[in-house]
């Protein structure tokens, strides 16, 4: 069953966190030892970050602004686009030994990650832009629209996907990001 929030009635949680708010946005809570992550260099399949998402067909344009209080190692909020536990992309920006960096993440059976370090914004907005059969991931740091090319990558075409925000804290205690827009436009 799903939400009316942001236009669509059709929002679900995959692994709903134990605090979250739709008021004045989206405001959520990352609980500790949350992820999303398959086998590559680490070798465990974690499957428990937080994902609000809506279910889109076809192609898409999806795009969320935020603020986050990062505060441990790998703590990462963002968007997502997911077929199943082993077929998603993830991207946003992350805390990685003690920098901000701007994060992708694509699982195709496995995960590769690609990050890219950059000053450290109060706000971030991450677009992705599925067309056919690829997704093409873009960013803007403070109130910049999100021009600048972060990657492009396959992603199944014609498939049902889920779109949306996601967060997870893979070493800490957890913290709190929040979306103040969330735009999601089928083509």
């Amino acid at each position: 069953m799903g939400m009316r929030l942001f236009g669509h009635e059709d929002w679900r949680w995959i692994n709903e966190p134990r605090s979250w708010s739709a008021e004045a946005g989206l405001t959520v809570t990352a609980d500790p030892d949350t992820d999303f992550w398959r086998t590559t260099h680490y070798g465990y399949d974690r499957d428990s970050g937080h994902l609000l998402g809506v279910p889109v067909i076809g192609d898409a344009t999806f795009t969320a602004s935020f603020t986050a209080d990062y505060a441990a190692q790998y703590d990462q909020a963002g968007i997502a686009l997911r077929l199943d536990e082993r077929n998603w992309i993830k991207a946003g920006a992350e805390l990685v030994d003690g920098e901000f960096q701007i994060s992708t993440v694509v699982t195709r059976d496995f995960s590769d990650w690609s990050v890219v370090g950059v000053a450290r914004a109060d706000r971030m907005t991450i677009s992705a832009v599925r067309e056919g059969d690829a997704v093409t991931i873009r960013y803007g740091l403070g109130d910049d629209e999100p021009v600048t090319l972060l990657r492009l990558a396959y992603f199944p075409p014609d498939v049902p996907a889920l779109v949306g925000v996601m967060a997870a804290a893979p070493t800490g205690g957890g913290f709190t990001a929040r979306f103040d827009r969330i735009q999601v436009t089928s083509a």
